[in-house]
């Protein structure tokens, strides 16, 4: 397994984030060294959502307006159906997955997470996957959606769902080890 410990990663999510698309990403960069910060716009505890109903509460390691996208090398979109809908809305946290995307960092979008990455504009021509209900969302904003375990397109990872997570924390890991990827 390749080393994440000269990594710094953030994890970008808001309440309703489907629980273990955080905290089995999040222990995965961690048994690989990285430092792992969970960011969310108002900090403090976020309500998780596990399977059919609420879940675990975890404190916000750092609020939104209190970091830079330089502070970080990778990040990481957790899923949940509440959490990427409420993130879409704020101004500030598409600015922030957009400035990764933009710096060619690598991002990880797992289920519901690459809603996000529709806001940023920057996914025309891009190749991945989500929760298949997603798939003409991101075919209308330009990607090429496939339905596939785990897809992996220049720095960009993505998967379907909670069980495509030890495929997707895999390749998170190998790509956030490469680091910035030039188009």
């Amino acid at each position: 397994m390749a080393s994440l410990s000269d990594r710094k990663v953030a994890i970008l999510t808001e309440e309703g984030f489907e629980q273990v698309e955080l905290t089995s990403p999040k222990e995965a960069l961690e048994a690989a060294g990285a430092t792992v910060h969970v960011i969310s716009p108002k900090g403090g505890k976020i309500k998780a959502w596990d399977k059919t109903n609420w879940g675990i509460e975890i404190n916000a390691d750092k609020v939104l307006s209190d970091v830079s996208p330089d502070d970080y090398d990778a990040l990481v979109l957790p899923g949940g159906v509440l959490n990427p809908d409420k993130l879409r809305q704020n101004v500030e946290a598409v600015a922030f997955v957009s400035s990764f995307m933009e710096e060619g960092k690598p991002v990880a979008a797992i289920c519901h997470g690459p809603q996000m990455l529709i806001e940023t504009d920057m996914i025309h021509g891009r190749r991945l996957t989500s929760f298949p209900s997603l798939q003409t969302d991101l075919r209308n904003a330009g990607a090429e959606w496939v339905d596939e375990e785990v897809v992996v397109d220049n720095g960009l990872v993505t998967s379907r769902r909670p069980a495509d997570l030890e495929a997707f924390n895999k390749k998170a890991i190998e790509e956030f080890a490469e680091g910035v990827h030039q188009e």
